[in-house]
């Protein structure tokens, strides 16, 4: 019997970096997140819902210790993020720019271990100059409805990612493949829905249209409502935010981060008077796990790597002399702390130069107790980052203080608090570096570009040219420093950044907490009242 109405679900998960137990590997305190929480809100769903879609945008294997651990001792075994995937029944999932972390050949692994597609029209093969990963679409028959679903991934990988992990491979325009793509699908393969999953957020301002961020390329979503014709379901991620609104007549879904939500797409089609499908109605939401209790089965299939990761985290590896506890990370970054002092110190030993910068990545770190265990390495440095030593002039690194100034404004009260820019859309406090072996002030009265009232560097040549290690997503050009993209790479340090402080307290045993102040913040206009 031919039905003339049907109703389908789409389920959305994204950037769950590897988050499955519902704890805080700082602490191992319970949080309400992970895999474990949406496998049973997802496995109800499913039982209630036989027309169901399940979708994943992307950076799923890289972020947490168990992945770290995974990737670094257990590689030879089924990955537990795609075991997982795997018995969820998912229909595909997009690559995300952090599935490359552990190496191209640590993707490939859990695309092959995989019982489901990984799509992504735009990343490609540099010799045959076709999609990489094999599909850049998939076909669903869902109660005779024709469903497409299209992947496509930021091409910004490039400015972020170690060069090694992907020398094999070129990056489209994610824009102009998505527009390419759904000519072509809708031309040959007329869908009754198309649907393009896009680990990419917005550039702009979802209501008024205005830039929210430089326009670099890196998230394009706004434009493929604005300029491409025929997406019925645009799902987006990346940003970690959560959004469930039409855009110009394309309904677009993002679902938030580390499985703390997941997004539902209540899609309903009817027959038209030439019996063709047409989409009725598409309501959307973003839904909070937090009152799901955790799946089982999901805890059983990581229990024996979450074991052995938890037992790697508390091995004990050095003391601190002092505290590098953190207590107020907006301090950090006005005041230099013992914390990133010891980070840079660490990177200018593994490097052999004599300038440094990193950041403060995120806003938890608790900084190092005095007797540190892996867990307290890995909870405070949060990615796999490895090192490159670049080249530059004086003139190159004032302009890369300058942007890391931007980072702070002058409110109503006069006082320094957090650029919004840096917040909104996405949180993105690691995009502020904090230097060694250079003096500097910031003086945040200033206008944004001219901040830097002072600069020396500690060598005897003030003007360079200076060689300056940092780690590789920035040396690559991310966090909109494009002017160390392209630079010539002097040497590169392939030990990630974890192990190296790690074998750093390891051969010391004991450090000492200290900072030289090489840098200040002030605010002119208060000081002078």
């Amino acid at each position: 019997m031919e039905l003339d109405q049907v109703t389908l679900t789409l389920l959305l998960t994204s950037d769950v970096h590897g988050h499955v137990l519902p704890i805080n590997y700082a602490t191992n305190e319970v949080v309400p997140l992970g895999m474990a929480y949406a496998a049973t809100h997802i496995k109800r769903l499913r039982k209630e819902n036989p027309n169901l879609l399940l979708i994943d945008n992307g950076d799923s294997i890289q972020g947490t210790p168990l992945t770290y651990h995974y990737a670094k001792f257990r590689n030879h075994l089924p990955n537990p993020m795609i075991s997982i995937m795997n018995h969820l029944e998912y229909d595909c999932t997009t690559i995300g720019n952090h599935e490359f972390n552990y190496g191209l050949s640590m993707a490939k692994k859990a695309v092959k271990e995989s019982l489901f597609p990984w799509l992504s029209s735009n990343i490609l093969d540099k010799t045959s100059q076709e999609p990489y990963f094999g599909f850049p679409f998939i076909v669903k028959k869902m109660n005779d409805v024709k469903v497409v679903i299209l992947g496509v991934t930021t091409h910004y990988i490039p400015n972020w990612e170690n060069p090694l992990h992907i020398e094999e491979l070129d990056f489209e325009d994610a824009f102009l493949s998505t527009k390419r793509w759904v000519e072509f699908i809708r031309d040959t393969e007329k869908p009754d829905l198309l649907v393009v999953s896009y680990h990419g957020g917005f550039e702009c301002d979802l209501e008024n249209g205005k830039p929210t961020e430089h326009l670099t390329g890196e998230n394009q979503g706004y434009q493929m409502c604005q300029e491409i014709e025929g997406i019925d379901l645009l799902l987006t991620g990346h940003q970690h935010r959560q959004i469930a609104t039409t855009i110009n007549g394309t309904y677009v879904l993002q679902s938030g981060f580390h499985a703390q939500n997941i997004g539902k797409a209540t899609i309903t089609l009817m027959r038209d008077s030439h019996n063709n499908w047409c989409i009725k109605t598409i309501i959307g939401e973003v839904t909070s796990l937090a009152n799901e209790e955790p799946d089982e089965e999901v805890l059983k299939l990581v229990c024996k790597n979450e074991l052995e990761t938890q037992l790697w985290l508390d091995e004990a590896i050095g003391k601190i002399e002092g505290s590098m506890l953190i207590v107020d990370s907006f301090d950090v970054r006005l005041n230099e702390h013992p914390m990133i002092e010891w980070i840079n110190r660490v990177q200018m030993d593994a490097a052999g130069v004599k300038i440094s910068n990193t950041s403060l990545f995120d806003n938890s770190s608790r900084g190092l107790p005095s007797f540190v265990t892996m867990r307290d390495i890995v909870s405070n440095y949060i990615y796999p980052n490895t090192l490159s030593v670049l080249e530059l002039t004086k003139e190159e690194i004032k302009e890369a203080l300058e942007l890391s100034a931007s980072y702070f404004r002058i409110n109503e009260d006069n006082n320094i608090v957090v650029n919004p820019t840096f917040i909104t859309p996405k949180p993105q406090h690691y995009n502020y570096d904090m230097w060694e072996g250079i003096d500097y002030t910031i003086d945040v009265a200033q206008p944004i570009g001219q901040r830097i009232i002072k600069l020396s560097f500690h060598q005897q040549d003030q003007n360079g040219p200076f060689l300056v290690v940092m780690n590789n997503y920035r040396a690559g050009g991310g966090g909109n420093f494009e002017l160390f993209k392209n630079k010539t790479v002097v040497k590169e340090i392939l030990t990630d950044m974890a192990e190296l402080l790690a074998d750093y307290l390891q051969v010391h045993q004991v450090v000492k907490a200290c900072v030289n102040n090489n840098f200040t913040v002030i605010n002119s206009n208060k000081d002078s009242l």
